[in-house]
């Protein structure tokens, strides 16, 4: 068990948290929820350690071992993978290293012997047998292959590097595991693995996460950040959603009950508080008036931009055709022969772990990439706007917000650009920043900005989600469900892809596509077995060739 006792934590005379006390205890999942700036990631380093508390304390039951999942990238690089994970149970590695340092010696002596038995003995109770194939199962459920388990970290790339370091926070099976967005740059199937892995787990888990769908899948309680205090809830988070505001409507219709009978006694008050007769019963109902309190119902400080696209022009039957588009990058063939019809009402999500085929293929149709073989041709009533994945060369300017945006308005006027930064939680004062400064989050509503003032009827976007709270994607989700164009996206967001895709792309390894007209589940449950013998069957060959 882990719990914070009375924790408060100041910036200066900003209180984050005040007066905090949670406990969480074994075999619970619990899902730390609320607005950006809340502090979800701060509580983590609180509960971890790693950043001290103005006051309180958090306490650990004595012997249990807390593992975190860790951000920094870099920092194993000298390691190779297989040593990054163990080290993930610190006392084992220790253990492992003492022991390799004793048999190595030549002049092994009895004070060697007595040492190595003892170490033996530890090393057993640790399941010191079983570390390196336990590895192995959590790198390869996260998609690590084989033949990278002993490969240097620093040869991998920064998505492979993120699933060692979470492979070597769950290695082990620590008491009590604190991860911090560990879907962030998870493929959908590592998502899967991970999503299984932690409904099996049987310690604590505390995770922040902004996929809806993952939280829903693994925990079993949900604590709610909002104004410096903890609130925690049976379930997960869309039983909290429907607790948290089944609670707000209930206590105004509290409210409206006494506000009516704040009234009624205040009529009586001033009608007869002057009458002899009836003096007894108005000062009857001036006491029961002033022990009338209303409840004080605070604003979430959760704040939902309003994404809202509209094509400026109804889109035609025909939209797009792609035929016969091959393209090679790097030596590596990541599209071959891609053909496919789009149709007016299609909205597709392109899903799968081969994301540079993925990014590869927008280029192309987004006219900034051309392929190798092959073709594509909008129809004639198509107009496009891109969300590309790397957004960094959109902002390297001086501009402030208003003039970058003023920039692709078709309508030259400051109060209609402002409208669609307002939309998306730019302040008058926030308009004014320099586009270079932005947040990544920052970032991604200018480029949505960007894309509702287009007035495009084809969106092209490529994991739009990244760096957006979960406010943000729950607008961007209900924004792209009511477009009434063509969408064609990548995503990492299992609820956004089901609740607004009707048709599955999948690029598999070798450049080869599967499209399917059904959603997500569907696709998922209907065609698993034969993608994964798809996938096994083109790495296979591509290794061959």
């Amino acid at each position: 068990m882990i719990s914070a006792n009375n924790v408060s934590l100041r910036f200066g005379k900003k209180a984050l948290f005040e007066d905090v006390n949670i406990k969480f205890t074994e075999g619970n999942c619990y899902g730390i929820i609320g607005a950006n700036g809340a502090g979800k990631s701060t509580f983590l380093k609180i509960l971890s350690g790693e950043l001290e508390t103005t006051t309180g304390d958090i306490v650990i039951t004595p012997g249990q071992r807390l593992s975190v999942l860790e951000q920094d990238h870099f920092k194993y690089d000298a390691y190779s993978v297989m040593d990054t994970v163990i080290l993930g149970n610190p006392r084992l590695y220790e253990i492992m290293k003492e022991k390799d340092a004793i048999y190595a010696k030549e002049d092994f002596s009895d004070e060697d012997g007595i040492r190595a038995s003892e170490l033996e003995a530890e090393f057993a109770e640790l399941d010191g047998w079983e570390a390196e194939s336990n590895a192995a199962n959590l790198l390869n459920g996260l998609g690590i292959e084989t033949e990278l388990h002993y490969t240097q970290m620093s040869e991998l790339g920064g998505n492979e590097k993120v699933k060692v370091l979470l492979a070597k926070a769950l290695f082990g099976n620590p008491d009590i595991l604190l991860l911090d967005e560990p879907t962030n740059h998870l493929d959908l199937d590592a998502i899967a693995w991970l999503e299984e892995f932690l409904i099996n787990f049987e310690n604590t888990v505390i995770v922040v996460s902004h996929d809806r769908h993952f939280l829903n899948k693994v925990c079993t309680q949900t604590a709610d950040i909002d104004y410096g205090k903890i609130q925690l809830y049976a379930g997960n988070y869309d039983f909290w959603f429907e607790s948290s505001q089944l609670l707000v409507k209930q206590m105004k219709e509290a409210n409206k009950k006494k506000e009516e009978k704040i009234k009624e006694l205040q009529e009586f008050i001033n009608r007869f508080s002057a009458n002899a007769s009836k003096s007894k019963q108005a000062t009857s109902r001036k006491r029961a008036l002033e022990k009338i309190e209303l409840e004080e119902i605070k604003p979430s400080s959760r704040k939902y931009p309003y994404i809202d696209f509209r094509p400026d022009r109804e889109i035609g039957n025909e939209v797009l055709q792609v035929e016969g588009i091959s393209k090679t990058i790097n030596g590596e063939k990541v599209l071959d022969n891609i053909s496919f019809i789009l149709r007016r009402e299609d909205k597709v999500a392109f899903v799968g772990s081969n994301e540079i085929a993925t990014t590869t293929l927008f280029q192309i149709l987004a006219g900034e990439m051309e392929p190798d073989e092959g073709t594509y041709k909008w129809g004639v009533t198509t107009s496009q706007a891109y969300f590309p994945k790397d957004n960094t060369e959109e902002f390297q300017t001086d501009d402030i917000i208003t003039d970058w945006l003023m920039g692709y308005s078709p309508v030259k006027d400051i109060t209609y650009v402002r409208g669609f930064l307002g939309r998306m939680l730019f302040s008058q004062d926030d308009a004014l920043k320099k586009v270079k400064v932005l947040s990544g989050g920052e970032k991604v509503r200018c480029m949505l900005s960007k894309m509702m003032i287009s007035g495009a009827n084809c969106l092209i976007l490529d994991e739009p989600t990244n760096h957006l709270d979960m406010e943000s994607i729950q607008a961007l989700n209900n924004g792209l469900i009511r477009f009434s164009g063509v969408e064609l996206f990548s995503c990492h967001d299992h609820q956004f892809i089901e609740t607004t895709a009707n048709r599955i792309m999948e690029i598999m390894p070798g450049g080869k596509l599967i499209d399917k007209i059904t959603t997500y589940d569907d696709y998922l449950a209907s065609d698993e077995m034969a993608r994964k013998r798809t996938i096994y069957i083109a790495k296979k060959e591509d290794d061959e060739n």
